[in-house]
């Protein structure tokens, strides 16, 4: 089924060109893409076809009839997986910093998905032709275990598992600056930022709410090594709410200092996934080691 979008200008878009004002809608529409859509027509300006270079206005409605992806967009590309679990039921990988979990403009080959085509063949197609299986997901530059599920039974029950907020994460991070108390709850609602259409920010405009739990594993001279704990699961949610409590995550190219530890994105790594298997119901849980740039980084940090 296509998806339909509609976005309303305000004023922070007020005469952006209308491919500029679409594709800062969502981190995986490029403006190519977006001018490709329009080209196509499937772009309306107050119910009219536009064209590339149209100027928005405030109180223009933007529709944006996504068309529905080929399912030759996903070619089955062999890698060396890292696979935690796997039963004809669902699967658990680490996946390193830097891969992409599924296709987008911009990433149709390389990711994650890719992989999990040529080495599973069977995913579930609930999440339709380019995320078949996924569950859940982490952004490229974070590392870490995810479970994917093989047919649309275990989906369905995964799924329901992390609405229930039931399915155990934690992560490691490296945070900026030294966190005095030993645990927090962070209970911050996040939506995407008005001047940054590409950036989440804790807001109560247009936002779901966002629970994160922290504990300093270690404390260095300008930098924390915490283990952060979701509750629930929105967009950048722990890089939101660090840096809204003043303690951005290393590295982070988005929502960090640009002054930072010498590490390729956010020093972010999911090291911890429990939940109930979909068909037997009972829990199990994995944890993975962090990568070598971050074990290296805390090194340095105890040695400063």
């Amino acid at each position: 089924m296509e998806e339909t979008v509609q976005i309303h200008i305000d004023e922070t878009q007020k005469n952006d060109r209308i491919d500029k004002a679409i594709s800062t809608q969502h981190d995986e529409w490029s403006r190519s893409q977006v001018q490709q859509w329009i080209k196509e027509g499937h772009v309306l300006v107050n119910g009219e076809k536009t064209k590339p270079n149209y100027k928005c206005s405030v109180g223009d409605t933007i529709t944006v009839i996504i068309p529905e992806p080929e399912a030759l967009d996903v070619v089955p590309e062999e890698m060396d997986l890292d696979i935690y679990f796997e039963d004809s039921d669902v699967i658990v990988v680490n996946k390193p910093r830097g891969m992409v979990v599924h296709p987008a403009v911009g990433h149709a080959s390389g990711t994650l998905v890719n992989g999990l085509m040529a080495h599973c063949k069977d995913l579930s197609g609930i999440n339709g032709v380019l995320r078949p299986g996924i569950v859940h997901r982490i952004d490229k530059d974070t590392s870490g275990l995810l479970m994917v599920a093989k047919n649309d039974f275990a989906h369905e029950k995964l799924v329901n598992q992390l609405v229930a907020k039931s399915v155990t994460r934690k992560y490691e991070a490296i945070v900026h600056g030294v966190i005095s108390h030993d645990v927090g709850t962070i209970d911050a609602p996040i939506g995407r930022d008005k001047k940054d259409r590409q950036a989440m920010t804790v807001t109560d405009e247009n936002s779901r709410n966002a629970v994160t739990h922290f504990r300093v594993l270690e404390r260095f001279k300008d930098f924390t090594h915490v283990e952060c704990q979701l509750e629930t699961g929105r967009t950048h949610q722990i890089r939101v709410h660090m840096k809204y409590i003043g303690y951005p995550l290393a590295g982070d190219p988005k929502y960090g200092p640009k002054k930072t530890l010498d590490i390729e994105g956010q020093a972010l790594h999911a090291g911890v996934l429990g939940f109930d298997h979909p068909r037997t119901g009972e829990y199990i849980e994995f944890q993975a080691p962090i990568p070598a740039d971050f074990e290296h980084i805390l090194k340095v940090l105890k040695n400063r």
